[in-house]
């Protein structure tokens, strides 16, 4: 499930101190019956609800599109773990899948007395340690557990979802959290209420052992990540005390090994009462109307005495402490701060410290090392939590320079802080730029969902009011106040993490333990998603762009003008599209980088990135293997500034042979960090598998034509660039025809067009026999990916496409999920599906995934043949996969700057309409047959190219070749230099 860092609410919401002062007052009143809170001036229009049972509703109605975002909130996460269970909530929230005596079964009072003996069996295996009776008694789990299965329904709930159109099925657990999470369609809301108050009625902790296993192999992944293993050291210093550092989320190895479930369900009656639990909903609903459904369905629920977890204060840190970290990554620092509590003053003032030292243009890390390239990379940032909050600053090095210099390179940046030498703009600047940043998440119910989650964990949402108003706090902040307040907070009192590359002799892998597969029983539907599924809803009805009444094309001078009014806000974006990029010229990307260094005649490169950030406007110059853009956006007060500094830094940069040195050396050192990055690697031998030893992903430069590549080149690019063919596209409050007469002014362009440099073609292989491509690694876990170059592009293909991925492998529904993890427990993360082409001109590929143990690796790759060969029959998987699929697309609506992109992305398939219009119109009549047809002709028994990325001390090359021809590949020959 997936883990995220909390944001401080307040920085998103900062951009209203632009305004005049706002007032937000909690105000209370009444509608329909209800009673609720709310906050004047609120921009999500939140009302906060308490049932009689105390549990908080947050509704914030927003009709943009028809679903809804849900989010069910627990104010318990491994904070609240025993000290001897640690991982318990992480467990729990996987298990909330499972179902209760109602779905996720289809004869509880046979499997009850299976579950109850289960329990009883981890109550024995937890109290024993002699390692032959512990075998035993697992033995003894994994039999009674396959007889259990004979009468679970598993993924029922995820099948349920999919059935009622729902489209993100997922959860969370963290220090202070755990939370639930849905994206649904609004007409679904009776069914989908009903399902989640069933859900949380009287949960049943069934197909455990291989759950438990997909845990596992969650934690060995976690031992394959670098960054992990820095996150959990540094908070182990920083926290002596408290369980931010001294329990970690998916818990230890030995917790891992030895669960309980009657300590489990003890959590789940502690924690999961209303008084601690918070309803969210943001999306298409009257909140009259949804308050009286809500409190009919979750009435059911029981107040109880909920103990907060309440640690001891931390003692101050009076020195400073570094820990080295070893692994096969490249090497970095991490520095960190123990800061203040959420919505204190301390940590509203580390959020604008963190934005006045890195912002991405004018911070002080940004100018002075990013800037200047006195390191490979740095940024610093705030990171919130209930109780404290952690000030982090990090760094790569460069070549040549070791993580002690980079330490002292950070901590002068604070120095710099300390003694007050930077500009007081860049107070108003952060403002200014969460101002954007604010408009741009307003309609997203996602953003809402979030942010009012987000408070109520922190303080139940009690503090609405001043999360809102920290903004007009943060603008009156005085320069005098930030150096105060960083002198007394940054002194010798922080921890710094040293990662360095090498072995890691510390890990301790969790063992394979012996498991047979379980019954998945997928054809098998209980009374209660029968019943539910037999209701009715209210279709939603399509819709799909019309290009000719949805776009406005023109010209300026001899560019194609393609544009979207904005009737909302006063957001604008403007890009130069053209179709060529780094397959036309392999120096282009390195271009794109080298201007950001570049000055002009007129401005410093600092003081460019200052210009930009003081009027809360972007730019950025990107380079693809076949587009390259140049893309403004900000807003339109500050449009003709904005677009006149760009025009000019592209028309009168300099060359700078300083910047230019350092440039090619931090092209090498990063060319060294893919070589220890596995997913890069991974990335790499996918590439060589799909269009062989040349492929774009070794097509660069070599290291010496690095080397040797001159201020010239590059400036001769930047500086004719917008002589090749283009299209100009905007999205803002502007008319076609008044952006056309101002961009013609502003963006001079020549009589005609120069052609192109011809564009580097790959062509793809024929994969005729089943082949391996291993590449080496120092890891835990082993990666495969099959991939298999399929036919050519055909738009009527598009339907067949969609259903074939949603029922075989996307999801937690699909066949692969259920199969590969659910039955057999073989890996935490796995999919397959049938990849469609970005361009006409392109293949189809099938791909396929599975990150397991190393020594599950056969196994696994056994597991996926077998499904790859053989599609399995499931007639609910395949309603629901339909129905999912359909009501996706009914449901879906693109809107503002999205209708440029979705545009261009079907032109270059071919298509002058909208897609999905076809694939609307061919999923209707789609049966199981075709996509058997569609399985057996595209998928099944076909040679396929395996891509393995493991250490060879944890795999075989015997095993390997097995698979396949084996194919050992160097980095050198992955990644051509």
């Amino acid at each position: 499930m997936k883990r995220k860092l909390l944001m401080l609410f307040c920085l998103l919401f900062s951009g209203a101190a632009m305004m005049a002062q706002t007032v937000y007052q909690w105000k209370t009143a009444s509608s329909a019956g209800y009673t609720y809170k709310y906050v004047t001036n609120d921009p999500t229009k939140s009302r906060f609800y308490t049932l009689k049972n105390g549990l908080t509703v947050v509704l914030s109605e927003n009709t943009k599109e028809p679903s809804i975002q849900y989010r069910m909130a627990v104010r318990a996460g491994s904070n609240t773990d025993p000290r001897t269970a640690t991982g318990l909530a992480h467990y729990l929230e996987h298990l909330l899948f499972k179902g209760t005596d109602k779905f996720g079964t289809m004869d509880y009072a046979k499997e009850k007395p299976l579950l109850d003996k289960i329990s009883v069996l981890y109550e024995k295996y937890h109290a024993t340690t002699d390692p032959a009776k512990r075998k035993q008694i697992y033995a003894e789990i994994d039999k009674t557990s396959g007889e259990a299965s004979n009468y679970s329904i598993a993924n029922e709930y995820d099948k349920m979802m999919k059935s009622i159109g729902g489209q993100i099925t997922n959860a969370h657990t963290w220090y202070e959290e755990t939370v639930y999470e849905e994206d649904f369609p609004s007409n679904a809301t009776d069914k989908f209420l009903a399902l989640q108050a069933e859900r949380f009625r009287a949960p049943v902790f069934r197909i455990f052992h291989t759950e438990l296993e997909a845990v596992y192999e969650e934690k060995n992944r976690g031992l394959d990540n670098d960054s992990w293993k820095i996150s959990e050291k540094l908070n182990a210093l920083l926290y002596p005390t408290h369980n931010y550092g001294q329990q970690t989320t998916i818990g230890t190895i030995e917790h891992l090994k030895n669960p309980s479930l009657v300590e489990i369900r003890k959590f789940y009656d502690k924690y999961y009462v209303p008084n601690n639990m918070a309803l969210v909903l943001s999306g298409d609903f009257k909140a009259d109307e949804m308050i009286k459904k809500v409190d009919e369905h979750f009435s059911f629920m029981q107040n109880k005495p909920v103990v907060a977890y309440a640690p001891a204060p931390e003692k101050p840190l009076t020195k400073i402490q570094t820990a080295d970290i070893y692994g096969p990554s490249a090497e970095v620092i991490r520095i960190g701060y123990r800061g203040y509590a959420e919505n204190t003053r301390q940590s509203m003032l580390l959020d604008l410290i963190g934005s006045i030292l890195s912002n991405d243009k004018a911070g002080l890390l940004d100018i002075n090392l990013n800037k200047k390239q006195k390191v490979l990379s740095s940024a610093a940032g705030y990171q919130q939590m209930k109780d404290y909050g952690t000030f982090i600053l990090l760094a790569q090095p460069k070549q040549g320079q070791t993580l002690e210099q980079v330490r002292q390179l950070l901590l002068e940046q604070i120095a710099l802080l300390k003694k007050g030498q930077f500009d007081e703009s860049l107070i108003k600047a952060t403002v200014a730029n969460s101002k954007l940043t604010l408009l741009k998440s307003f309609d997203k119910n996602d953003f809402r969902a979030e942010a009012i989650t987000n408070e109520f964990i922190m303080n139940r949402g009690t503090k609405w009011d001043k999360s809102l108003g920290n903004p007009d706090a943060m603008a009156k902040v005085t320069k005098k106040e930030v150096v105060d307040f960083a002198n007394q907070f940054f002194k010798d009192n922080y921890v710094v993490i040293l990662k360095h590359k090498g072995e890691d002799k510390s890990i301790q892998k969790v063992e394979k333990p012996a498991i047979t597969a379980v019954k998945t029983n997928t054809n098998e539907t209980s009374d209660f998603t029968k019943n539910l599924l037999a209701e009715s809803s209210k279709p939603i009805e399509a819709r799909f762009l019309d290009y000719i009444k949805d776009l406005n094309f023109g010209k300026a001078g001899i560019a194609d003008v393609v544009t979207v009014q904005n009737k909302e806000n006063s957001i604008f974006s403007l890009s130069y599209r053209f179709d060529m990029g780094a397959w036309n010229n392999k120096m282009a990307p390195y271009a794109a980088r080298y201007l950001t260094y570049l000055s002009t005649d007129k401005y410093t490169a600092e003081e460019i990135s200052k210009q930009f950030y003081n009027i809360a406007c972007s730019y950025s110059f990107t380079v693809s293997n076949d587009v390259t853009t140049v893309t403004i956006s900000g807003l339109q007060e500050n449009f003709d500034q904005a677009v006149n500094l760009v025009e000019h830094i592209f028309a009168n940069c300099k060359p700078n042979e300083a910047a230019l040195t350092e440039l090619k050396s931090s092209i090498l050192k990063s060319r060294e960090n893919n070589k220890l990055n596995k997913a890069a690697i991974l990335s790499g031998l996918m590439s060589y598998a799909q269009y062989g030893p040349q492929n774009p992903t070794n097509f660069a430069l070599s290291n010496e034509e690095v080397k040797q590549m001159t201020s010239a080149q590059l400036l001769d690019i930047i500086h004719h660039l917008k002589d090749y063919k283009h299209s100009i596209n905007y999205y803002g409050p502007q008319s076609l025809d008044v952006f056309a007469k101002n961009i013609e002014k502003a963006h001079a362009l020549p009589a005609a067009f120069t052609e192109a440099p011809a564009a580097q073609k790959f062509s793809y292989t024929n994969t005729a026999e089943n082949q391996v491509f291993f590449a080496n690694y120092d890891m835990v876990q082993s990666e495969i990916r099959w991939v298999r170059n399929s036919t050519k592009y055909d738009a009527s293909e598009a339907a067949k496409i969609s259903l074939f991925n949603s029922y075989f492998g996307g999801g937690m529904g699909s066949i692969v999920f259920q199969t590969i993890r659910e039955s057999k427990a073989l890996a935490y993360s796995t999919f397959a599906f049938y990849s469609t082409p970005d361009k006409n001109t392109k293949d189809y590929t099938m791909i396929a995934y599975v990150g397991s143990q190393a020594d599950k690796m056969t196994d696994a790759v056994g597991a996926m043949n077998e499904l790859l060969n053989v599609l399995p029959e499931s007639d609910k998987n395949f309603e629901s996969s339909k129905y999912s699929t359909l009501n996706a697309l009914e449901t879906s609506r693109v809107t503002n700057d999205d209708i440029i992109a979705h545009y261009y992305a079907d032109k270059r398939l071919g298509l002058d309409h909208d897609s999905r219009i076809d694939e609307y119109k061919g999923l209707k009549p789609l049966t199981f047959a075709d996509i058997k047809t569609f399985h057996q002709d595209k998928v099944a028994n076909k040679a396929y190219n395996y891509c393995i990325v493991a250490s060879d001390k944890k795999v075989k090359a015997e095993d390997m070749q097995k698979f396949g021809k084996l194919n050992t590949l160097t980095l050198e020959q992955i990644f051509g230099y």
